[in-house]
């Protein structure tokens, strides 16, 4: 072949494969760099590995038949090893070049988002996937977490439930008197190129902004309700004052949720504070069955009273009626009486003797003018009739 080394050297090829052959040398020519680098590894048996001296004579051969000439030089048919080594150097600068373009490309997991940086002046924002970017040192590529839940605890060390942190947990409420709250703040990052950029320590300042943000909110509510029941409306609070505090700074960082886990007196008068929790626990009971009981009582009295009522009610009514009856009777008996009068006081006194003597005893006494005793015998028949009966029931 015209590119076979003449000159008698161990490695066959104008690339050297032995000590001395070719113009590039080999890894143990004698102080000849290799401009392609080290090279793939190759795996425990050559024999199965790519020869890259045959790729590169393949190469060769296609460029003769391209360029004028064939690659030929004037030396009979020999090959010029100047112009060999010209574009040997073209060549690996251009492969070079694509190696070093394809070092852009880079990979967005789930969940991140890509911060791309060209020269140092942010450019985008890319979603998950494969994406590119200028190539290093032109391009730099961050790949933060946004949806991954962050926590940080104030008051206490690690997890929340380690060492407590006076520093942080002793707070001064409305009333002048002293608390120690833990709480715990979880958050997530909701713009990555400000997370990145605008704040230089996002968690301390996270931690800085939470624990602020409860002393502000601590300092405007007396001690009885922050023990008690506004446990829940000061996690609220204290969340909507970070997350406008993080804003203002321009974070990138979205408050998820406050959680108060421990809310107590401090230490050396925790004792007295739980005497009095107990008091007003008393009290409170005590208030609710009275409470219990008056809502039993009253009921029970008001309707009683409205049954008095409508008793009174019903009477009155019904002596009003009873009276406007007897009104109007005697009115009727009266617009008769005045067209017969001594017709209707006949019938008035007869009327009345015969209701009044009606079950009376009746003696009928005859006074005539020049009689005698003038008593006259009555004859109680209807006495008889009804003596009879039973006597005449026994005799059957």
């Amino acid at each position: 072949m015209p590119w076979k080394n003449q000159s008698g050297g161990k490695g066959g090829g104008p690339w050297g494969g032995g000590d001395g052959g070719g113009p590039w040398g080999s890894g143990n020519g004698p102080n000849r760099p290799n401009p392609w680098g080290q090279g793939p590894q190759r795996g425990p048996d050559p024999q199965n590995s790519p020869d890259l001296e045959e790729l590169l004579r393949r190469s060769q051969d296609k460029l003769k038949r391209v360029f004028p000439g064939g690659g030929r030089g004037g030396g009979g048919g020999r090959t010029s090893l100047g112009g060999i080594g010209g574009r040997g150097i073209a060549l690996a600068l251009v492969a070079a070049l694509i190696v070093y373009g394809l070092t852009g490309f880079y990979r967005v997991g789930p969940g991140e988002l890509g911060v791309e940086l060209v020269l140092g002046r942010y450019q985008s924002t890319t979603q998950p996937g494969l994406n590119y970017n200028w190539p290093y040192p032109f391009g730099e590529v961050f790949t933060p977490d946004v949806l991954r839940i962050r926590e940080v605890n104030i008051g206490t060390r690690g997890d929340g439930r380690g060492q407590d942190i006076p520093e942080e947990s002793l707070m001064l409420t409305g009333d002048e008197n002293i608390v120690d709250v833990n709480f715990r703040v979880q958050w997530r990052i909701s713009d990555p190129a400000n997370y990145l950029f605008n704040i230089e320590d996002p968690e301390d300042t996270v931690k800085q902004v939470a624990e602020s943000a409860m002393r502000e909110v601590v300092g405007r509510k007396n001690i009885q309700p922050i023990l008690t029941q506004e446990r829940q409306q000061i996690e609220q609070d204290v969340q909507t004052l970070m997350q406008t505090t993080l804003d203002d700074y321009g974070a990138g960082v979205q408050v998820s949720q406050v959680q108060m886990q421990k809310v107590d007196p401090p230490a050396q008068v925790i004792d007295a504070f739980r005497d009095v929790q107990a008091a007003r626990a008393d009290q409170e009971r005590f208030q609710n069955e009275a409470d219990a009981y008056a809502n039993e009582v009253v009921p029970r009295a008001r309707g009683e009273a409205a049954q008095i009522v409508e008793n009174a009610n019903g009477y009155r009514d019904r002596v009003i009626a009873e009276a406007t009856g007897q009104a109007d009777r005697f009115l009727s008996v009266y617009s008769e009486y005045a067209k017969a009068p001594d017709v209707v006081r006949q019938r008035i006194y007869l009327e009345t003797m015969e209701r009044i003597l009606g079950d009376a005893d009746k003696i009928i006494i005859d006074q005539p003018q020049g009689s005698g005793q003038g008593v006259v015998p009555f004859l109680p028949l209807d006495r008889l009739t009804s003596g009879n009966q039973p006597q005449q029931q026994g005799a059957r």
